[in-house]
C-alpha cells in the first residue's frame, strides 16, 4: 500500500478514477444491460484488493468534488483495506490509514449526505476495534477535540455515532474482530464513558493501565449534559432535535452495562424524563428507549435503588408516564406501529420499576407516595392488548405475594384487579377468525404463528391465574363472595331473552361455553388461593365458613341443566376439582358430585353432528372424573363401596356399555380398592385380582397365541387380510380420489369387522388396569407393593405377547409384508397407513371442520383405509403404553437379562418404515426406558437397545432430510401439494428435535445416576457405576452410531437441532483429549470415574477430527447456517485446540481448505495449553480465519456492510421483541406425572408434535 499521499499518483491514476466514474455509473443506470453491470461490478470489486485501492478510496473520498457516489466508493475501499487487509499491513501503513481516517473525520460537514457521515464513521469504528487501546491511545483526544469543534451538529453526531456503536459491539455484539479484543475494549469503554471520581470511588485499589481517557467528566456525563441543554432549549430546530435524539441513542447502548454511580453523578433520570416530557415523538421515545435499557437491569443495590428507582415513583414522572401512555393509543383496527411500540415498551418499563418495588419495597423513604405509579399499573394491566397488559399482570402477581407489604396495602386495587383477571381469561384462540374482539386484533398483530398464539395465551393464562391467587389470599372472604357471585350472573344470563341452544348450528366454541370456561377457571385459581391461605392460616371458624358458602354454591350448581354438553363437561371438571380440594373432607358432596358423574350420560344425537361430537366428548371426560375422583379420595369412597360396586355392577349387566365405558366402570371400582389406605395389602390382593384375572386370562386365549405364531395370524387375528383382499380386488391403487369412491356393502362389512375384531382384544383393558396399577405411585407405597404382587404371574409371558404384537404391527408398514396385495399395488401401502392430521396454519379450515370431513367420509374408500391404518395405530401405540408401564415394574422388567435383543428387535427392526410423525412416540418411549432403568441393569439393558435405536433413527431421519432437499428441487404441483410438502417439514423438524433430546438427555453431564436394582447388603462394598453419559461414550457399541448420528446432525437444515447438536459436541470434545475435564473433578462417592479406554478414545478423536469437521465447515459455507457460524467456529477451535496436540488431523483438514494460511491457524496454537479458557477469543480466531469460506444468508446477498446511522438507534440486527417479550412468546415446561405416552390430562400440555392441534383415531 502506498502511504506517501500524492505521491502515489502514477500517470495511470486519472484514468483509474475515470474508469471508476464510468463503473458506478453504469451500475446505477437503470439503462445499463446486465453483462454491463456484472463487468462494472466486477471492476468495482477487484481494484478493492490491490495494492492501490486504500490510496484510491482516501484521494476520491476526501476529494469533495467529486460525485457523492464516486466519494462513498472511495470511503469503501478504505473500508475494505481495514476490515480484510489490517492484519497484513505494517506499523506505517497502519499509521497512514488511522491518519487518513482521521483526516475525513475532521472535515464532515453538515451539507455532506448522510450515507457519507455514517461511512466515515464506521472506518472510524473499524480502525478502533482494531488497535484502539494497543496502537492508538489518543483515540478519546480526537473523539473531544471533534466533540468541541463550535457550531458543529455534525461532528457532535458523529462523535455519538462512534460511542454508541463502539458500546453496542463491545458488550452487546458478535464482531469476532471484538471478541478477539474483548478485555482491552470492554476496558477502555468503562474507561472513557466514566466519571473519574466514580472510578476512583467504586474501584480504589485498581492498577492503572494504559491511559485512554481524555479529561475528568467521562462521555456519559459529557453526554446528558449536551442532552439537558439541546431539551431545554425547547428543541428550537430540527438539528437540535436530530442532537437528542443521537443522544438518547448513545445512552440505551450505555446504561444497560454502566456504573450506577456513574448514572448518579450524570444525573441520567432527571435528563431521561425530561425528554419524555418533549413535543417530540423520536425524543419520547428515544428517552423510552434508554429508560428501558436502565431498568431492565436487576441489580441494583439499595443506595443505588434510592438514587435511580425511587425517584420514578414520584408525581412528575408518573404524570409523564401517563401522558405518554395515553397519547400512545391505538385503534386495534388500525394500528400505528410507532404508538403501538412505545406502548409495549413502556408496559415492560413500569413492570420493570414496578418488580424494584416488589422486591424493595421496605427501602422506599417514608412519605414517599407510591399510590399513583400503583394505580398507573393498574391501567397499563386493563390495557386491550393483552402483549401490553401482561408484564403488568406479572408485576402485580408479584407485589401481591410481597410479603414485606401489608395485606391491607392494596385494599383499594383489589377490585380492578380482579376484574382484569375475570375478563382476561378468555380462551381467545377459540374465538372465530372474523372477531372484531380488540385483545384478538392485537393478539394476531403481535404473533406469528398459532403455536406461539398459544404459547403466549398460555402464559397470561398463568400469570392471570397466579394474580387471583395472590387475591383470594390477601382478601378471601371478599374475593370468594365476588368470584361465586359474578358467575352466578353468567350462569343466569347464558343466551339473550328468548333464546337457548341451537343443535342444528352447534358450535362447541360459542359465546356461552367461553364466557363459563372463563368464570370456571377463575374459581379453579380461586380454589388455589384458598388451599394456600388454609396452609398459612389455623382460623377453623373461617374456614369451616368458606368452606360451607363453597359446597351450598356446588350444591346450587349442580342442580342447574345445561344443554350444551361442552359447558355440562367443564361443570363435571370443576365439581371434582371442589371435591378433591377445597371440599375434601365432606364426603357426603363428593358422594353427590359421583352420583351426578353417573347420571350424566346424555343419549346420542347423530343428525346433529356436531352436537353429537360433543356429546361424545361429555361422555369421554365423565369416565376420566370418575377416575379422577377414584385416585384422589379413595378412601372416601371405600366406605361406601357396595353401593356404589352394586350400583356399577347393574350398569354392566344390563348390556348397553361399549368396551371403554366397561373398562371405565370396572377400573374405577379397581383404583378405590388399590389406592386405600384403609385396607392392608394383603387383604386388597384377592379382591384385586377379581379385576385382574380375567385380563390375565385373555392372553391365554388358544386364538390369540395361535395369532401371535406368524404375521399372517396377526393379519388374520385384525381382519387385515380381508382389507388386504379387498383392496387389491377393487384396485385402489388406481382409484386417485378416495373420499369419493364410496364402499360396497362388502367394503362396509368388512370396516365393521375390523373395528369389532380390535374390542376381542386384551390390549386396551391391560393398558388401562396396567395404567392405574403404577401410575403416580411412589415404589415404596403399599399400592405399588400390591401392584408388583398383582402382576407377577404371567408377567413375562404377556411382555412377550406384547412384544409380538408391536413387532407385527411395525412389520405392517413394510409394503413386502403385504402379501394379500399383488408387488405391483403396493405402492398404496403408505397411502393407507399414512396418518391424516390437522396442522395449524398449514391445513384448510379449522381443526373441527378437518375432523367433519374425516367423519363424511367414513363410508368410502378413504374411510376403509382410516379405519385399517386406526386398527394398525391402536395396537402400536397401546403396545407401547404397555411395555411403558410394565417398565414401572422394574424388578419384573429390567431384571430379564434376556429381554434387551428381542426389545430392540420388535422397536426397530421395521422401524424404519413407520411414517416420520410416527417416530416420536417410539423414540419417547426410548428415552423413558432409558431414564428409568435401575444403574446396574444398564450393561445388560442398553447396548442392544441403543445402539439399534441410534442406527436406525439416523438412517430414517438422516433419509427423510435427504428426501426433502430433492423436493425442494423440484416445485410442488398445486397449492395442495405445497401444504403436504410444508406439513412433512414441519413434522420431520419436530421429530429431528425429539430425537435430537432424547441424545442430549442421555449425554447431559449433570444427570445423576438412578438407584441400583438390587439393594447393596450390608457389610458389602459399595459397587461404583459411571454416569449415563460416560456408558455412553465408553461403549464401542453404542457411542459409534450415536456419534454418526449427531454429525448428521450438524449437516440438518433445522436451526434448533443443528445448535443444539454443536453445544453437545463442544461439550464432548473434551472428553477424549489427553485432559479431559472428568479427571480433575472430585469424585461422587458412587460414580465410576476412570479414564476411557486409549484406544477408543483415539478412533473417537479421529472420527471428530474428520467427519464432524469437514461437517462443520460444510455448514459454515452454506447460507441457510449463517446464523449458527458462532457456534460451528466454538467446535472447530475446539477440535483444533483439544486436539491439536495429540494428532494432525485436524490441522490437515483446516489447511486444505482455501485461503488459509498457516499462520492464521498458528494463532490458536498459544490456546492448546489452556484450551478451556478463552473460548470466545478462539472462536473469533476461526472466524477471521474462514472468513473467506463464510456463507451469506439470501437476505443478505447483494447488500452494503451495515454502518452506523445519523439518529437512528435500530440497527437492523436488532430483533424487533425485546427480551421479556420472547419470553412470553414460549411454551412453560410441561408438568410431569402419569404416563407420558398418553394423552395429556385436562389443563396439560399440546401434543408434542409443534403445530400439529390431533389427530384423527380411526
Amino acid at each position: 500500500m502506498d502511504t506517501n499521499g500524492q505521491q502515489g499518483y502514477e500517470p495511470s491514476s486519472t484514468e483509474v478514477f475515470s474508469q471508476i466514474r464510468q463503473a458506478l455509473e453504469i451500475v446505477h443506470s437503470p439503462q445499463s444491460t446486465n453483462e454491463a453491470r456484472r463487468e462494472a461490478q466486477d471492476f468495482l470489486e477487484k481494484l478493492k484488493g490491490t495494492s492501490r485501492g486504500p490510496l484510491f478510496g482516501h484521494n476520491l473520498g476526501s476529494d469533495r468534488s467529486q460525485p457523492h457516489i464516486v466519494r462513498h466508493y472511495g470511503l469503501s475501499l478504505l473500508e475494505y483495506s481495514i476490515r480484510y487487509q489490517w492484519s497484513e499491513y505494517g506499523e506505517a501503513q497502519k499509521e497512514a490509514l488511522l491518519r487518513w481516517v482521521l483526516e475525513l473525520s475532521q472535515t464532515i460537514a453538515q451539507d455532506d449526505p448522510s450515507f457519507l457521515r455514517n461511512k466515515t464513521a464506521q472506518l472510524w469504528i473499524e480502525v478502533a476495534k482494531r488497535s484502539w487501546g494497543a496502537e492508538w491511545m489518543d483515540m478519546d483526544t480526537r473523539l473531544v477535540e471533534l466533540w468541541n469543534v463550535p457550531d458543529s451538529p455534525a461532528h457532535k453526531e458523529f462523535v455519538l455515532s462512534v460511542l454508541e456503536t463502539l458500546s453496542d459491539e463491545v458488550f452487546t455484539g458478535d464482531d469476532p474482530v471484538v471478541s478477539f479484543r474483548e478485555g482491552i475494549l470492554s476496558k477502555a469503554c468503562v474507561e472513557i464513558f466514566t466519571p473519574t471520581s466514580v472510578l476512583v470511588e467504586v474501584f480504589p485499589n485498581r492498577q492503572a493501565g494504559p491511559e485512554v481517557r481524555h479529561g475528568h467528566e467521562g462521555w456519559l456525563t459529557r453526554i446528558a449534559e449536551f442532552l439537558k441543554l439541546c431539551i431545554s432549549s425547547g428543541l428550537r430546530d430540527s438539528q437540535t432535535e436530530s442532537c437528542a435524539v443521537k443522544c438518547l441513542a448513545t445512552m440505551q447502548t450505555q446504561l444497560p452495562w454502566a456504573i450506577p454511580k456513574a448514572i448518579i453523578a450524570a444525573d441520567a433520570v432527571e435528563v431521561l424524563c425530561g425528554g419524555l416530557a418533549v413535543q417530540s415523538a423520536d425524543v419520547q421515545k428515544g428517552a423510552l428507549e434508554a429508560l428501558h435499557g436502565m431498568y431492565g437491569r436487576i441489580n441494583f443495590n439499595d443506595t443505588e435503588f434510592h438514587d435511580l428507582v425511587v425517584p420514578m415513583y414520584r408525581e412528575w414522572p408518573v404524570q409523564l408516564f401517563k401522558n405518554l401512555f395515553e397519547y400512545s393509543q391505538v385503534d386495534p383496527n388500525d394500528i400505528d406501529d410507532d404508538k403501538y411500540l412505545v406502548l409495549k415498551k413502556l408496559s415492560e418499563l413500569l413492570a420493570s420499576i414496578g418488580e424494584y418495588l416488589a422486591r424493595k419495597f421496605d427501602e422506599v423513604p417514608e412519605g414517599t407516595d407510591v399510590d399513583p405509579f400503583l394505580h398507573l399499573l393498574i391501567q397499563v394491566a386493563q390495557h386491550q392488548s393483552l402483549m401490553v397488559s401482561i408484564p403488568a399482570v406479572v408485576t402485580w402477581g408479584k407485589l401481591l405475594n410481597c410479603k414485606s407489604v401489608s395485606k391491607d396495602r392494596f385494599t383499594n386495587m383489589i377490585g380492578p384487579l380482579l376484574e382484569i383477571a375475570t375478563t382476561r381469561l378468555v380462551r381467545y384462540e377459540h374465538l372465530p377468525e372474523d372477531s372484531e374482539e380488540p385483545p384478538l386484533l392485537f393478539l394476531m398483530e403481535d404473533t406469528d404463528t398459532m403455536p406461539e398464539r398459544h404459547a403466549f395465551l398460555g402464559n397470561y393464562r398463568r400469570f392471570t391465574c397466579q394474580l387471583v391467587e395472590a387475591i383470594v389470599r390477601l382478601r378471601l372472604a371478599d374475593a370468594v363472595t365476588h368470584i361465586l357471585s359474578t358467575t352466578d350472573q353468567v350462569l343466569h344470563n347464558l343466551y339473550p331473552p328468548g333464546e337457548g341452544l341451537n343443535k342444528q348450528n352447534y358450535d362447541k366454541h360459542s359465546q356461552p361455553a367461553l364466557r363459563v370456561d372463563c368464570q370456571f377457571t377463575v374459581i379453579e385459581a380461586m380454589l388455589k388461593g384458598f388451599k394456600a391461605w388454609k396452609t398459612a392460616n389455623s382460623d377453623r371458624e373461617a374456614i369451616g365458613s368458606i368452606e360451607a358458602n363453597l359446597e351450598a354454591w356446588c350444591n346450587k350448581l349442580i342442580e342447574i341443566q345445561f344443554d350444551d354438553p361442552v359447558i355440562r363437561k367443564r361443570c363435571l371438571q370443576l365439581l371434582v376439582y371442589f371435591s378433591t380440594t377445597a371440599l375434601s373432607n365432606q364426603t357426603d358432596f363428593m358422594l353427590k358430585v359421583l352420583e351426578h358423574i353417573l347420571m350424566t350420560w346424555p343419549n346420542p344425537e347423530p343428525e346433529y353432528k356436531a352436537f353429537n361430537e360433543a356429546v361424545k366428548d361429555l361422555q369421554g371426560e365423565s369416565m376420566v372424573e370418575l377416575q379422577r375422583l377414584a385416585s384422589e379420595m379413595p378412601d372416601h369412597l371405600i366406605d361406601v363401596y357396595d353401593q356404589i360396586s352394586h350400583r356399577v355392577n347393574e350398569m354392566l349387566a344390563s348390556g348397553v356399555l361399549d368396551e371403554k365405558r366397561t373398562i371405565a366402570y370396572k377400573s374405577f371400582l379397581f383404583i378405590i380398592v388399590h389406592r386405600t389406605d384403609k385396607i392392608n395389602v394383603d387383604a386388597k390382593i384377592p379382591r384385586l385380582r377379581e379385576f385382574i384375572d380375567p385380563v390375565k386370562s385373555q392372553w391365554q386365549d388358544t386364538t390369540i397365541q395361535s395369532s401371535l405364531g406368524s404375521y399372517p395370524g396377526f393379519c388374520e387375528l385384525l381382519g387385515l387380510d380381508k382389507a388386504q383382499a379387498y383392496l387389491a380386488k377393487h384396485r385402489a391403487h388406481e382409484i386417485q380420489d378416495w373420499g369419493s369412491c364410496p364402499l360396497d356393502s362388502e367394503g362396509l362389512a368388512i370396516q365393521a369387522e375390523l373395528e369389532e375384531r380390535l374390542k376381542t382384544l386384551p390390549l386396551r383393558a391391560t393398558k388401562s388396569f396396567l395404567a392405574f396399577s403404577v401410575e403416580r405411585l411412589s415404589r415404596s407405597s403399599p399400592a405399588f407393593q400390591a401392584s408388583h404382587a398383582l402382576w407377577q404371574d404371567g408377567f413375562t409371558t404377556i411382555l412377550a405377547d406384547v412384544l409380538r404384537f408391536l413387532s407385527y404391527a411395525h412389520a405392517s408398514h413394510n409394503p413386502q409384508n403385504w402379501m394379500g396385495v399383488p408387488p405391483d399395488m403396493r405402492s398404496m401401502v403408505d397411502r393407507v397407513l399414512s396418518d391424516r392430521f390437522w396442522q395449524s396454519g398449514i391445513s384448510e379450515g379449522s381443526k373441527d371442520d378437518f375432523y367433519a370431513r374425516v367423519q363424511d367420509k367414513k363410508g368410502t374408500v378413504e374411510g376403509f383405509a382410516s379405519t385399517v391404518r386406526g386398527s394398525v395405530r391402536f395396537v402400536r401405540e397401546t403396545a407401547y403404553s404397555i411395555i411403558y408401564c410394565m417398565s414401572r415394574l422394574e424388578s419384573l422388567f429390567y431384571s430379564d437379562s434376556q429381554l434387551a435383543e428381542p426389545l430392540a428387535q420388535s422397536f426397530f427392526a421395521d422401524s424404519t418404515w413407520l411414517s416420520t410423525h410416527q417416530q416420536s412416540h417410539l423414540l419417547n418411549l426410548v428415552r423413558y426406558l432409558v431414564d428409568d432403568c435401575p444403574v446396574d441393569c444398564r450393561q445388560t439393558f442398553f447396548p442392544h437397545l441403543l445402539e439399534a435405536c441410534f442406527r436406525q433413527t439416523d438412517t430414517k431421519i438422516t433419509g427423510e432430510w435427504a428426501r426433502m432437499e430433492e423436493q425442494k428441487i423440484i416445485s410442488a404441483d398445486g397449492d395442495s401439494a405445497l401444504k403436504e410438502e410444508m406439513k412433512s417439514e414441519s413434522i420431520l423438524r419436530q421429530v429431528t428435535y425429539t430425537a435430537t433430546l432424547m441424545v442430549a438427555d442421555f449425554l447431559d453431564p449433570s444427570k445423576l445416576n438412578p438407584r441400583t436394582l438390587k439393594p447393596a447388603s450390608e457389610g458389602e462394598a459399595t459397587v461404583k457405576y459411571p454416569t449415563l453419559r460416560k456408558f455412553c461414550l465408553m461403549n464401542q457399541q453404542i457411542v459409534e452410531p450415536l456419534l454418526v448420528f449427531c454429525a448428521h446432525g450438524i449437516r440438518m437444515k433445522d436451526t434448533r437441532c443443528c445448535s443444539m447438536i454443536l453445544r453437545l459436541f463442544v461439550s464432548l470434545v473434551p472428553e477424549f483429549s489427553s485432559d479431559p475435564p472428568g479427571s480433575k473433578k472430585a469424585a461422587l462417592p458412587d460414580v465410576d470415574n476412570s479414564p476411557m479406554s486409549p484406544e477408543i478414545a483415539s478412533v473417537i478423536r479421529e472420527y471428530i477430527s474428520t467427519e464432524v469437521l469437514q461437517a462443520c465447515i460444510t455448514s459454515f459455507h452454506e447460507p441457510y447456517f449463517v446464523d449458527l457460524q458462532k457456534d460451528l467456529a466454538s467446535l472447530i477451535a475446539s477440535i483444533v485446540v483439544h486436539y491439536g496436540p495429540l494428532t494432525t488431523t485436524p490441522r490437515n483438514v483446516i489447511l486444505s481448505l482455501p485461503n488459509v494460511k498457516e499462520s492464521d491457524l498458528e494463532r490458536l496454537g498459544a490456546y492448546t495449553a489452556k484450551p478451556g479458557s478463552h473460548t470466545r477469543q478462539q472462536r473469533s480466531i476461526v472466524l477471521d480465519m474462514l472468513k473467506d469460506l463464510k456463507g451469506v444468508s439470501v437476505a443478505e446477498m447483494g447488500k452494503m456492510v451495515k454502518s452506523t446511522g445519523f439518529g437512528n438507534s435500530n440497527r437492523g440486527r436488532k430483533p424487533t421483541r425485546t427480551k421479556m417479550a420472547q419470553a412470553f412468546m414460549e411454551a412453560a415446561a410441561p408438568a410431569q406425572g402419569g404416563n407420558p405416552l398418553d394423552s395429556q390430562p385436562r389443563g396439560g400440555t399440546p401434543d408434542p408434535l409443534e403445530g400439529v392441534s390431533g389427530l384423527f383415531d380411526g
